[in-house]
């Protein structure tokens, strides 16, 4: 392979891509922890959290294609397995059926906060690798999710 892709340096983006697999794996959890919420909500917050775990799963689909095609940009492939996903990310899964409307939210606030925790880790090895397109992307994501944690925590009153 040619030693710089995208005018990078290879040796420096293996520990970016690695990263981003990371993300990847977690946002997939995500993904689907938040799907299962939406399908499985009740109670009188049924309206509020059934459209806004709708906005958060497909903001996390879109997210997890942005990654895969950053992985692929960046010269490597993205993972594409569940056992994967499963295995390598910090986010566990959950049944939500039957779960209580606000547990659901709580289980939400912890993803974000280990999304966010990585997204920041992730900056660092970009700013590192002088990879800024990759750098610029998870600092959009992060803004999203530190946004979202933000409005989910004044929802539950969770400081």
């Amino acid at each position: 392979m040619n030693p710089k892709v995208i005018s990078l340096e290879e040796k420096k983006l293996k520990p970016v891509v690695d990263h981003l697999n990371d993300l990847l794996a977690n946002y997939h959890i995500h993904y689907q922890k938040l799907r299962g919420c939406h399908w499985n909500v009740r109670g009188n917050h049924f309206f509020t959290l059934h459209a806004k775990f709708e906005e958060l799963y497909t903001n996390a689909l879109t997210t997890i294609d942005e990654l895969a095609e950053r992985i692929l940009t960046l010269g490597k492939p993205p993972l594409s397995t569940f056992k994967d996903y499963t295995s390598q990310s910090d986010i566990k899964e959950i049944d939500t059926i039957g779960m209580k409307d606000v547990d659901m939210v709580k289980a939400i606030i912890d993803d974000l906060e280990t999304l966010i925790a990585m997204q920041r880790d992730l900056l660092e090895i970009t700013s590192a690798a002088e990879d800024e397109g990759t750098n610029d992307m998870v600092n959009a994501f992060m803004q999203f999710n530190e946004k979202q944690n933000w409005m989910l925590r004044a929802f539950v009153n969770r400081s």
